[in-house]
């Protein structure tokens, strides 16, 4: 009981502050998703390798985030900021992994479906 009366009282008075997260990283998370989803329906419009397109678009939002900090520590004169850059690689893969898991069913139950009818 002196446990939960502990968390609650540190995560109500601002003592606390691991679970903050800054709008700047939401604006990261949503750059790093939008650039993976871009990639690869690219990708996979081209080549229909799902593996494939999961690690470009993975990638390229991992190299965007990367480009984003380095160009923010060396020409912005501003700090190299490692939570941004993690942030767009988290959206990158966030939206990969989920395109990779539905994108391509339909194809696999009407392929099923042909094979049941023949």
């Amino acid at each position: 009981m002196k446990t939960l009366a502990i968390i609650l009282t540190f995560s109500f008075t601002g003592l606390c502050s691991a679970q903050f997260i800054s709008g700047d990283d939401k604006l990261h998370l949503g750059a790093g998703a939008l650039i993976s989803a871009t990639t690869y329906t690219l990708v996979y419009t081209t080549t229909k390798n799902k593996k494939k397109a999961f690690w470009y678009s993975l990638g390229a939002s991992a190299l965007a985030g990367l480009a984003k900090e380095v160009y923010d520590g060396g020409i912005q004169n501003e700090r190299f900021d490692t939570g941004e850059a993690i942030a767009t690689t988290i959206g990158g893969l966030t939206v990969s992994t989920t395109l990779s898991l539905f994108v391509g069913k339909n194809k696999n139950k009407r392929k099923a479906k042909i094979a049941l009818v023949n």
